[in-house]
């Protein structure tokens, strides 16, 4: 009857660790949802970060694209070949944007300032 017990008690710690494991990683980011961007000349738009990795633009020049997070920050691959990153700096967040074949490390085309909605 004790080893019942157990085996019992195992399993459902077990259910409980794949459980919570399972929860944590259906967490939404902190990038998820649509943020306010300018593009190069000032011009407002948006970008929304979408759960399962989808990225869209109200930019004329980049609608589509994929996003991931990587070391705290947003990077999004659009179809057009350029990269956005959104990264938190201090108490606010910031949007960068690199052309096709320039590295992420590198000088960036544009920057401003990044507001969640």
């Amino acid at each position: 009857m004790n080893r019942i017990r157990s085996i019992a008690a195992v399993m459902l710690a077990a259910g409980l660790a794949l459980a919570m494991t399972a929860f944590a990683a259906l967490a939404a980011s902190e990038f998820e949802g649509v943020w306010a961007v300018k593009d190069s000349k000032d011009r407002p738009f948006e970008i929304t970060l979408s759960a399962g990795g989808k990225a869209t633009s109200t930019q004329e020049k980049a609608k589509d694209g994929t996003w991931k997070e990587e070391g705290g920050a947003a990077v999004i691959s659009w179809t057009t070949g350029w990269t956005t990153k959104i990264i938190k700096e201090g108490d606010h967040y910031i949007k960068t944007v690199y052309k096709k074949g320039v590295p992420l490390d590198g000088p960036p085309t544009n920057k401003s300032d990044a507001v969640k909605k």
